[in-house]
């Protein structure tokens, strides 16, 4: 419990397997759940349904990073409790230094109609760990249509991703549903230290 946030102290956190969140015991608290919950390199589960609508949006990277953090904040309750504003300054700090990355998905525009955010992620990349943050989507599949770019683009490095990590802290039935799976701490860490050790993905170098 405590510490700040940082630039510096987050990067050494996300280092060290912790991620922080807000919490009644104190302004800021560290995590590493055990198990942890991790997307494995080629485990993500793309049904047919999930294909189609990879053609219905356009994605981007780290074009609209701020809203992509306020969509998510607007979740819910449970959002709205640990992306408070400090926490939300953190990673718009974190982004401008070239540390937190967003993957968006947009409807296409027309003539008369501008493409509208239509989902979106965002997380921090160290080396060939992405640690995801939160995701949001206002049409259907579009958060995971921005996931699948977030893994297509890890996986572009000539090795297939291979040692990269997708940290997704806890894992939760729609994780899972995507090929998500728990991992013992132990295990987290040692993909950790193997994954901090590659150089950034292209997209976010």
């Amino acid at each position: 419990m405590g510490g700040d946030l940082e630039p510096g102290t987050l990067l050494a956190a996300y280092r060290r397997g912790l991620f922080p969140m807000p919490s009644e015991l104190a302004e800021v608290t560290w995590w590493s759940p055990d198990p942890r919950g991790i997307l494995p390199m080629g485990a993500l589960l793309v049904s047919q349904s999930l294909r189609r609508s990879c053609r219905r949006f356009v994605t981007t990277i780290d074009t609209a990073f701020e809203a992509v953090i306020d969509a998510c904040g607007s979740r819910g309750d449970e959002e709205r409790d640990w992306i408070t504003p400090e926490v939300r300054d953190a990673y718009v700090r974190l982004h401008e230094l070239g540390w937190a990355h967003s993957i968006e998905a947009w409807t296409p525009g027309t003539h008369d109609q501008p493409p509208e955010l239509a989902g979106g992620l965002y997380g921090v990349a160290v080396g060939g760990l992405f640690a995801g943050e939160s995701m949001f989507h206002h049409q259907p599949d579009a958060s995971k249509v921005a996931l699948v770019t977030l893994v297509d683009l890890l996986a572009d490095d000539g090795q297939g991703g291979a040692g990269r990590l997708i940290d997704v802290q806890w894992l939760t039935p729609h994780l899972a549903s995507l090929g998500a799976v728990e991992v013992r701490r132990e295990d987290y860490l040692k993909r950790l230290e193997i994954a901090l050790e590659l150089p950034l993905p292209a997209a976010f170098a």
